[in-house]
């Protein structure tokens, strides 16, 4: 799913206050408060520079442009697991993406957007702690559970399977690759995304997107990573 519209939101919502009650006072009328909607800062107009987004680092030695491309799950089994080395099923991957694409990691960390209220608290269904790790599947009544043993694993060649849509790493084919490139996208393969096939695409698309979300990160006081050229 894209999360760019979500994250748009999250970025121009007001900051809203709880009210607390009264210690069991009897009831009465709320008073009618006029309300003012915040608005939307004015964009600025300013363009932005975002090589400096996709060469900082996410971990030691391993920057932005090498997490996404190619457009594959990446693991070092001899560094911690857990996104973006690896993705647990509960890891807010996109969440993380966006982050890591936008701001300056020296100054926010690269869970800052994960921690906003744009996401469920958890599954549905608890997910269990051993294979497949999936939750019990929803319904009415609910699916029953199958176990854990009967599996049915595909050994088709390669050759049998066509590419319908690229997932290795989030919001890389749904946000970073312009409409124009995304069927060439999805039909291309980890090789020519290393041999520069769509660093232009990708670098014009989050200008794009730097550009247009740049007055809400300045609002909320939120460093960029990429830097103004105007």
């Amino acid at each position: 799913m894209n999360r760019l519209p979500l994250l748009a939101l999250a970025l121009t919502l007001p900051t809203l206050s709880a009210c607390g009650g009264d210690g069991g006072a009897a009831p009465r009328p709320a008073p009618v408060a006029t309300v003012t909607p915040t608005p939307s800062p004015t964009a600025t107009g300013t363009s932005f520079d975002v090589t400096r987004c996709l060469n900082q680092q996410v971990a030691l030695g391993v920057s932005v442009t090498n997490l996404i491309v190619p457009d594959t799950v990446k693991l070092d089994v001899t560094k911690p697991n857990g996104f973006p080395n690896g993705r647990g099923l509960t890891d807010p991957v996109v969440d993380i993406t966006l982050a890591v694409l936008f701001l300056d990691l020296t100054k926010h960390p690269a869970n800052l957007l994960a921690n906003l209220p744009l996401d469920p608290p958890g599954n549905v269904e608890p997910l269990p702690p051993t294979f497949p790790y999936l939750g019990t599947a929803a319904g009415t009544p609910p699916l029953p559970p199958t176990g854990g043993t009967n599996y049915n694993f595909r050994t088709d060649p390669p050759s049998a399977y066509t590419t319908v849509d690229r997932m290795g790493m989030p919001a890389v084919a749904t946000a970073l690759i312009s409409s124009s490139q995304k069927n060439s996208y999805n039909d291309s393969t980890p090789a020519d995304d290393t041999a520069g096939k769509f660093q232009s695409d990708i670098k014009s698309t989050l200008t794009s997107l730097t550009n247009s979300l740049a007055d809400d990160f300045q609002r909320l006081s939120l460093n960029m990573c990429a830097t103004p050229t105007t």
